[in-house]
């Protein structure tokens, strides 16, 4: 027996160790289960707009924290799941996101004479864009855990020259984030307390040395605090996941990027973490 009793010994203590660090992860896995058991809810936000009706899509944790607010300014097919799921996406991040409707109704389009069409009288109209974008603002000030002193907006393609806008016009944001966006829009900064941050594809022939020089230009004579990205390989629209089959479809110059779309959504995580304090 006493030949067998130091093994037996040690059998019992690596069954103890092992014992604790079988609880010391079970505890862990059950609090990450805790994080990510926060639900999410979805909700469509109606409200009214020159006697037009329109519905914005919100996303949040369902918990009382206030939270701060994006808001995602879509591509030119309007509030369709891409706009959506990025709303979620942030959501789960922990922020108050809204998924703005700039043509009413909900209404999104399939072709690019539609988006064209509706998308027109924006880029013409910066009062129009701003009077839309402070109606989706308005419209949630209902939600207890919206926090209207921390704001930001994102936007993609004609979404991202629209956030632009927005922070060329409205000096209460925190920061504005422009993903493959047009950058010169007849909007000159009228503030240079809003931070910028312009993720563009080094190979997007719709946004132009030229008007990427211009637009420089413009920021640096404003002082505005801006970052500029460019990612190389990357061209328009290359965050979308269903942009490439959409350009071979309507032969436009869009195509997804894996590795720019997950950098520049890395980019905007940091991004957010700094001004949102």
């Amino acid at each position: 027996m006493k030949i067998y009793l130091p093994i037996i010994l040690f059998t019992c203590l690596l069954s103890v160790s092992s014992c604790k660090k079988s609880e010391k992860t079970m505890l862990s896995e059950i609090g990450e289960k805790a994080v990510d058991s926060v639900k999410v809810e979805t909700q469509t936000v109606e409200y009214q707009l020159n006697g037009k009706t329109y519905k914005s899509f919100a996303a949040y944790q369902n918990n009382d924290d206030k939270k701060p607010v994006v808001f995602v300014i879509p591509e030119w097919w309007g509030l369709n799941d891409y706009a959506k799921r990025r709303a979620k996406q942030l959501a789960d991040l922990g922020y108050f996101a809204l998924a703005v409707d700039f043509y009413g109704n909900g209404k999104s389009v399939e072709t690019p004479d539609e988006a064209t069409k509706l998308s027109s009288q924006f880029y013409g109209n910066a009062v129009l864009a701003k009077e839309t974008f402070d109606a989706a603002k308005k419209s949630i000030a209902k939600f207890p855990s919206a926090d209207l002193t921390q704001t930001a907006v994102i936007g993609y393609c004609f979404g991202g020259a629209q956030a632009l806008n927005m922070a060329r016009q409205e000096s209460d944001l925190k920061g504005v984030v422009s993903f493959h966006g047009n950058l010169m829009t007849g909007v000159k900064p009228n503030n240079n307390n809003v931070p910028y941050l312009v993720l563009n594809g080094e190979d997007d022939s719709y946004v132009p040395q030229k008007e990427r020089d211009a637009f420089k230009k413009q920021m640096d004579s404003a002082e505005i605090d801006y970052q500029f990205i460019n990612y190389p390989g990357a061209i328009h629209s290359f965050t979308n996941p269903n942009s490439t089959a959409i350009g071979k479809k309507y032969n436009l110059k869009v195509a997804y990027n894996k590795n720019a779309d997950e950098k520049s959504w890395a980019a905007m995580k940091d991004f957010f973490n700094k001004i949102f304090k």
